[in-house]
């Protein structure tokens, strides 16, 4: 696991689906630095099946050393975007780093894909992500070391990726665009703008609901996301942006050399469901445990 070092101290966090989850193991990362967070999500009385509430982890984040902020967000509505900002400058003085971490999937193919379902991922995962992003811009300009980082895919367009679940993919590649032309846009005014994606699938409570429990063994724990995510935020924005970057790859660039201690069940090590978007010599597909149509 990799260490916390101090860096994220003082510094405002932004993290959009924070409720649970992955967004809650960054910010959670993050606070033991005693960095500030601002929880952004819908979820702000108990969910009938999944654990988790702004509220909850806002009393987490603080229990572990950081300074809390909890928002009701839907991505998709402006206004709730832009008053949780407001708030945020308000009682931190400002927003440092930026996570696009809420997000829609239905992993199903064009004739079982509704147009409800097409229409939410794509307002969640590419309009809520632009949404976001332009809201915070503004005061990421004034930070000294300011980041984005969208939780989306590399762009692989290997026709595989788009042929058993072309909406979804639609919407996380359009959040990926989000990072190839903002890091290109804002590189000369120092904003770190870059991608993070799971080498492996990741235990969450959702896969658990998705899957019946079987995704857990094929899993790696939220650790690995929150450490990438904790050292991607904390390098020089000035040298590191417009990267579409792979968990495994961070860690071990950081020295973590062992990544057992990841693994949701050890003994499983070797037999890690590898995520969407990369592909392997054994193929371009999701898990079958975790391929739902």
């Amino acid at each position: 696991m990799l260490r916390n070092t101090g860096k994220l101290a003082g510094k405002t966090l932004l993290i959009t689906g924070a409720s649970r989850g992955i967004g809650e193991s960054i910010a959670l990362k993050a606070a033991r630095d005693g960095a500030n967070i601002v929880i952004c999500a819908k979820t702000a009385e108990p969910h009938p099946k999944l654990p988790g509430t702004i509220h909850t982890v806002a009393k987490e984040v603080e229990k572990v050393g950081g300074r809390a902020l909890a928002c009701i967000v839907d991505v998709r509505d402006e206004t709730q975007v832009n008053a949780a900002v407001s708030e945020a400058v308000k009682k931190f003085g400002g927003i440092d780093i930026l996570v696009n971490n809420a997000s829609a999937i239905s992993i199903t193919p064009t004739l079982s894909t509704d147009l409800k379902r097409y229409d939410l991922m794509n307002q969640v995962n590419v309009r809520g992500t632009f949404i976001v992003s332009k809201a915070c811009l503004p005061h990421l300009l004034k930070s000294k070391n300011p980041h984005i980082l969208n939780l989306s895919p590399p762009l692989n367009l290997n026709p595989i990726w788009f042929k058993d679940h072309l909406a979804y993919t639609i919407s996380k590649y359009g959040m990926s665009l989000c990072v190839l032309g903002m890091a290109e846009e804002f590189k000369d005014k120092g904003v770190a703008v870059n991608a993070l994606w799971p080498r492996t699938v990741i235990q969450t409570a959702a896969l658990d609901m998705l899957t019946n429990g079987q995704g857990r063994n094929y899993s790696r724990k939220q650790d690995i996301v929150a450490d990438a995510a904790y050292a991607i935020v904390t390098k020089d924005s000035k040298t590191l942006t417009g990267q579409f970057l792979v968990d495994e790859d961070v860690v071990k660039n950081e020295g973590i050399t062992d990544l057992t201690p990841y693994a949701w069940n050890p003994e499983y090590k070797d037999k890690l469901a590898i995520d969407g978007f990369l592909d392997t010599p054994e193929g371009s597909q999701f898990h079958p445990v975790i391929h739902k149509k």
